[in-house]
């Protein structure tokens, strides 16, 4: 055992104790950070104009401070971006994070000096989490790869602003700069394509044991590896043992990889946003993932059936339930108040809380009621795929309700497969029951004649990839969405097909 590994043994027990120490107190932990939150901010534009002086529990904040999405808070917002301070926390922050907007263009998230070292501390206690957990120090002495946008960072009226993964990039701690890759010239590549080559020159050839990225870039950077080198990644990288993402739901990927990698490899999933680091897996024998409690981040939850109802019940830590789907409702010491993410997740513990990602409270499919969301076809894809055993590089879900000669409407699954089963058939009837046994409405919507079954549309090699270059968001943080309420992306990737 190196040095560095028998120090990172010592350190995440530590971190762990820690992580115990405020996981088994959740509503006392949960309460103190709302007590900070308002304590601080009472002074700032936003403070006054909700009399944050007069909140003296989470009834009166509710009572306030109105739920608000990104253009909702907008107004606070541009004043920040424009220089101005004490707006929606004290002084101004240190960065936006820059993102794609789907209706108000680019969105500015602000990162202040309270809020950034939070993004940096949980990504490393999720390594150090499994670390405790396995006893696998020897991941520390090899190199590490991050693919993330970036580090060229903009400055606007004082405030540098960039992707939040290459903002992340300049808070690499010193211990780990010699084991990271890529280079920081490869880093600074705008173009995907080139970065990934770039990516792959650099890589080849090292010792690496643990990759990071969204599933869908990952898988890129290894086929090209497997495409120059004519080996499998785990043969190519001996030592590879952990790869950490977030992003998307990996299973629906993890066949595809195994079968580029040739072999297992443990993982780690984490729910980083430009908005907070949410939480992250941190026992390997448990998918749900540990919610941040004393991360500077206030939670209210909303159930999911409820929450565009005029008055829906905005609900704290402790009064959650498991196997409910609720909307993920933030209050941040980056100055966001009663912030709806878009996010819907579902607790599958609460000794400690831990939840999954459901989907996203505008991607669903509900064009007649069913409301099916993205935990239910991405569970319907993995049992498939273990079923009929087949790899898919990416897939999406449609409602199609322009039929002719009085067809009934359905879902259509535009699925880009590694090679296409010849029973579709077969694997669209199976999809089909998995979804009516886990959606209700779905199954009444089929029986009652409402809907047919789904309909596969298999996509020739690369149609995401073509797909996402002609929307010019190739690489980086961004993906497709699982699914889609209408046919916007279904009718690009149609048109692609040729």
């Amino acid at each position: 055992m190196t040095l560095k590994s028998f120090g990172a043994k010592l350190f995440a027990k530590t971190i762990v104790m820690q992580i115990s120490g405020w996981a088994t107190k959740p509503i006392e932990t949960q309460q103190k950070v709302f007590n900070e939150l308002i304590s601080k901010a009472k002074n700032t534009k936003f403070g006054r104009d909700h009399h944050f002086s007069e909140i003296l529990s989470f009834k009166d904040f509710a009572n306030k401070v109105p739920i608000r999405d990104y253009e909702d808070l907008r107004p606070y917002i541009d004043q920040v971006v424009e220089g101005n301070e004490d707006i929606l926390w004290p002084g101004k922050p240190l960065y936006f994070a820059k993102t794609s907007g789907t209706t108000s263009g680019a969105k500015y998230i602000p990162l202040t000096k309270e809020s950034m070292p939070h993004h940096i501390r949980a990504a490393r206690n999720a390594i150090l989490c499994y670390i405790n957990e396995t006893g696998n120090t020897k991941i520390v002495d090899g190199k590490m790869i991050f693919l993330q946008g970036s580090p060229i960072l903009k400055e606007q009226n004082g405030i540098k602003l960039g992707r939040l993964s290459g903002i992340v990039a300049h808070y690499v701690p010193k211990y780990l700069q010699k084991n990271r890759l890529p280079s920081w010239e490869t880093n600074c590549i705008e173009d995907w394509e080139e970065k990934v080559d770039s990516v792959v020159a650099e890589t080849q050839e090292e010792n690496m044991s643990i990759i990071s990225g969204i599933p869908s870039w990952v898988q890129m950077y290894f086929e090209r590896l497997q495409a120059k080198t004519g080996k499998k990644i785990g043969n190519l990288f001996k030592n590879f043992e952990l790869f950490i993402y977030g992003g998307v739901n990996y299973e629906p990927y993890r066949q595809k990889f195994e079968n580029l990698i040739g072999r297992k490899v443990d993982s780690i999933e984490l729910y980083p946003a430009s908005e907070g680091f949410f939480a992250f897996q941190n026992e390997q024998k448990d998918k749900g993932l540990l919610l941040q409690l004393n991360a500077g981040i206030f939670y209210e939850f909303v159930e999911a059936g409820t929450f565009f109802s005029d008055h829906p019940k905005r609900l704290t830590i402790g009064e959650v339930k498991v196997g409910v789907n609720y909307v993920m409702i933030i209050s941040t010491n980056a100055g966001l108040w009663g912030y709806n993410l878009g996010d819907t997740v579902m607790f599958t513990s609460t000794k400690p809380y831990k939840l999954i990602v459901s989907g996203r409270i505008k991607h669903f499919i509900s064009a007649f009621g069913e409301h099916v969301i993205g935990k239910e076809v991405e569970q319907a894809m993995q049992e498939a795929s273990e079923k009929f055993d087949f790899s898919i590089s990416e897939f999406t879900v449609a409602p199609q309700t322009e039929t002719h000669h009085g067809e009934l409407p359905y879902h259509e699954w535009l699925i880009e497969f590694e090679d296409t089963p010849e029973n579709l058939s077969e694997v669209a009837a199976f999809l089909d029951e998995s979804l009516q046994k886990q959606n209700s409405y779905y199954f009444d919507l089929i029986k009652g004649k409402v809907l047919q079954p789904l309909k596969i549309t298999s996509l020739k090699k690369d149609a995401f990839n073509e797909f996402m270059k002609s929307q010019g968001k190739l690489g980086g943080q961004n993906k497709v969405p699982r699914l889609a309420n209408d046919r916007k992306i279904a009718n690009e990737l149609v048109k692609l097909q040729g």
